[in-house]
């Protein structure tokens, strides 16, 4: 029973240990930006940058801020993409890899097809990821659009109908 307990004690240490490594963005190598899905990084951008191309908009979107030499990389959906940087020419300056990774504080709960997240920090609330059950990815969208309706209308009068 003891050695049982042990085991799986430690399998459960190195699978956390294995998750939080994944979870935790690396020192970025070169050529390669790790952004968290639904945050956004900023990054400096070489000289003479004038327009940028993101291969794959549905896993992150790209943002210049015009004559401050930095990017905005804002993670939309899981998985890999590539982002070329180009001069006024269309000379290829430079291509990066974009990682989009899931946020360190996600909690899936899986019960047989039907997946549900929750974001956990500290306490643990519904969450819509991609990849969730529709029927709770449209039920938490619906009170977050409800929630969002009723902030904006806070000065009075009832929120709009959805």
């Amino acid at each position: 029973m003891m050695l049982r307990l042990s085991l799986s004690l430690a399998l459960f240490l190195g699978l956390g240990a294995l998750a939080a490594q994944a979870a935790s963005p690396a020192a970025s190598a070169t050529g390669v930006i790790e952004v968290t899905m639904d945050h956004a990084k900023i990054t400096k951008l070489p000289a003479g940058v004038s327009t940028l191309v993101i291969g794959n908009p549905i896993v992150a979107d790209v943002t210049m801020l015009k004559g401050s030499g930095v990017l905005v990389v804002t993670g939309k959906g899981f998985g890999e993409t590539n982002l070329l940087l180009l001069d006024a020419q269309g000379n290829v300056l430079d291509e990066e890899t974009v990682r989009v990774a899931p946020a360190h504080d996600l909690l899936v709960v899986q019960r047989g097809t039907v997946r549900e997240s929750f974001s956990c920090n500290p306490l643990c609330v519904p969450s819509v990821q991609i990849g969730d059950d529709q029927k709770s990815f449209d039920a938490n969208t619906n009170q977050i659009t409800s929630h969002n309706g009723l902030a904006q209308n806070s000065g009075g009068g009832a929120p709009a109908a959805h």
